[in-house]
């Protein structure tokens, strides 16, 4: 303890990391039917947490990597430890979710309002914070398992927060069922790691990729399978289905799990590994195949919804296919700083739509256009500035992370990757301004004025919405707004400070595109490029996407007398396709009921059935018959006991006589 009060720096990760831990705790211990009481608690420990994170950003912003560890266990030769590390991407991380998740909590103040299970939610949220924080800083790969799956379970909370609607329990199942299939490649991968290097500290395991202190099919196999792991958390191709489900929880947590924590998890534990998975261009190649055919897969099906939080969350599928993109080309720095924009444009549209939901009750863009959506002006104009972000329109935050995403893909030998991410910046500008113009432009120009349950009207009332509830909503959401309009312009300084995070391990064997070489200094964003011979010509490619998928959602959606229904509803088969996410849950449930119900577990139901069962069965029955034979030798006539002994003793002494 004096240690720990000596040193202010682990005095406020213990404090900051832990503080939500204890909020949960007493929420649910001692003031869960106090729910006004318990909202002060979380809110106030979230923020005590993201001061504490903020401090160590600035305190540790030049400062080496610091790592404080303890013995956690040992057997043997195997010790491992427990550890905090502290380096730019662990503080710029632990940073984000602070922030994030402290707006998330003070914007649920107001759209949580009333709820029944108010206490209970803000328990959730602290356990979810305590966490994806300790998440962040774990300095080995088993600690950060053992909290990547306490990421897993508050989710499976949050999502299925209104469990008594069918559909939210069933989301929320699929969520934990589909994170668990991945979860145990990622388990296995470790495991491998454990037998063949005998060692999961993060700083060990990438210094011994980057020196060659693994042999290649251990690196490959073990990258492979903890890769698993980022397809599950990430929801990439396949697992990707569950995440547009898990939009049956309240939109804070969806704003919450898009931004920059749990979804985002996976794709952190890819940057944290980095060298690691630098260095195995086999588990680089399958990772970048798997982003694309993620990333353009989830476009398609964000173009044909008309529910608007399925829109965001398509959207952040898609846009962790780039992050992935980015990465496996050896983009560090473009992947790490896509993820950290689209934190803030992802949670500033999330919040945004749960203002329309709030006020409208509905989440179909259709009806909230005809409601009067756009004359509710903050949400509206800070729900575009988020759009723009993200369709990587100049000069909001999305325009500087896409274009240095496409600057690494651009670098690469194949050209395919490169005309597969203008694409997806096409599509994604197509149905970002396709929400919008639904909302800015109802179809015939007519707007439906909405009625609450007094039957007054909600314009009639647009002064009370400016209370304690429209501004604890509207806070948050501007903040985000604004920081959507500026981080952008940090990308150099990002850049020098991130980088810090795999230069202490050297270069990566040079494995081509996947070397270290090639993050460091090929994926430096677009500025940079655009300097060089055929950089500009990148740049202006870049802007066209952007521009091109908006003037197109304009044509169909925005001008007047357009016909507001899509190119695609001129092609029934196409549109089908992308409405039931390419047949892919159509798939599951075929092999489900195929092969596992009337396959695997048909075949337990008859081993249970069959053979424990009827095996016990059978010993019973054994046990009876003899029980019933052997009765007959007792008659309870003592008489006829005392002749049997004697008869017995009789045949014995005979026997040892003769």
């Amino acid at each position: 303890m004096g240690a720990l009060l000596r040193d202010p720096v682990l005095f406020a990760t213990v404090l900051g990391t832990n503080l939500p831990f204890f909020a949960m705790a007493v929420i649910l211990i001692f003031t869960r039917s106090k729910p006004g009481v318990s909202s002060r608690i979380s809110v106030g420990s979230i923020g005590v947490a993201a001061i504490c994170a903020i401090y160590l950003l600035a305190k540790l912003y030049s400062a080496p990597a610091l790592q404080y560890q303890t013995l956690w266990f040992s057997s043997g030769k195997l010790n491992i430890a427990f550890s905090y590390y502290l380096d730019p991407l662990s503080l710029l991380m632990l940073t984000i979710v602070g922030i994030i998740a402290c707006l998330v909590q003070i914007y649920s103040l107001g759209y949580m309002a009333g709820d029944p299970g108010y206490s209970r939610y803000y328990a959730f949220q602290s356990l979810f914070a305590w966490a994806m924080m300790n998440m962040v800083i774990a300095g080995t790969m088993l600690q950060l398992f053992i909290f990547w799956e306490m990421v897993g379970l508050a989710s499976y909370f949050l999502i299925g927060f209104y469990y008594e609607k069918w559909s939210a329990s069933q989301a929320g199942k699929k969520a934990f069922v589909m994170n668990r299939v991945g979860d145990v490649g990622f388990l296995l991968g470790l495991i491998l790691l454990l037998i063949g290097f005998g060692n999961l500290s993060i700083p060990a395991l990438n210094q011994a990729a980057a020196t060659h202190g693994l042999s290649q099919g251990l690196l490959t196999a073990s990258a492979l399978l903890i890769f698993c792991g980022v397809i599950g958390k990430s929801a990439q191709f396949p697992l990707l289905t569950w995440l547009p489900d898990a939009m049956e929880g309240p939109t804070p947590v969806s704003a919450l799990l898009h931004s920059a924590t749990m979804v985002a998890a996976g794709v952190y534990m890819f940057s944290r590994i980095f060298p690691f998975f630098s260095a195995s261009p086999e588990a680089m190649r399958v990772a970048l195949a798997i982003g694309t055919v993620t990333m353009l897969l989830s476009s398609t099906m964000a173009m044909v919804t008309y529910d608007l939080k399925q829109v965001w969350a398509y959207s952040t599928v898609s846009q962790l296919g780039y992050m992935v993109m980015a990465l496996s080309a050896g983009g560090y720095v473009a992947g790490v700083f896509h993820l950290t924009t689209h934190a803030g444009f992802k949670a500033l549209l999330f919040l945004c739509s749960g203002i329309f939901i709030h006020e409208f009750h509905t989440n179909d863009m259709r009806i909230i256009g005809k409601q009067g959506g756009r004359k509710l002006k903050i949400p509206m104009v800070c729900m575009t500035i988020g759009a723009l972000a993200l369709s990587g329109v100049f000069p909001f935050s999305g325009f500087f992370s896409k274009e240095a995403i496409l600057t690494v893909l651009a670098a690469q030998p194949s050209k395919i990757w490169y005309a597969a991410g203008l694409f997806g910046a096409v599509l994604t500008a197509y149905y970002s301004f396709r929400l919008i113009f639904h909302i800015l432009f109802p179809k015939d120009g007519i707007e439906e004025k909405h009625h609450d349950e007094h039957g007054a009207s909600s314009h009639e009332h647009e002064e009370g919405h400016h209370g304690y509830i429209f501004w604890a909503m509207a806070i948050p959401v501007m903040f985000l707004a604004g920081v959507s309009c500026v981080i952008g312009f940090t990308e150099r300084p990002f850049e020098h400070f991130i980088i810090r995070s795999i230069d202490i391990f050297g270069k990566v064997a040079p494995h081509g595109e996947a070397a270290l070489k090639v993050a460091a200094h090929v994926a430096a964003a677009g500025a940079q490029h655009a300097q060089e011979p055929g950089g500009h010509l990148l740049t202006i490619l870049g802007i066209s996407a952007g521009l091109t998928g908006i003037a197109l959602a304009w044509l169909e959606y925005g001008r007047k007398g357009a016909s507001r229904k899509g190119f695609l509803s001129y092609v029934p088969a196409i549109w089908k396709l992308f409405d039931y996410r390419w047949f892919l849950d159509v798939f599951y449930r075929k092999t489900l009921d195929t092969f596992v119900y009337a396959g695997l577990t048909s075949l337990f139901v008859k081993n249970d059935r069959r053979i424990i069962d009827g095996g016990i069965d059978g010993m019973c029955v054994f046990t009876e018959g003899s029980g019933r034979l052997f009765s007959f030798l007792q008659s309870g006539m003592l008489q006829f006991n005392l002749l049997l002994m004697v008869l017995a003793a009789g045949a014995a002494v005979l026997y040892f006589v003769i």
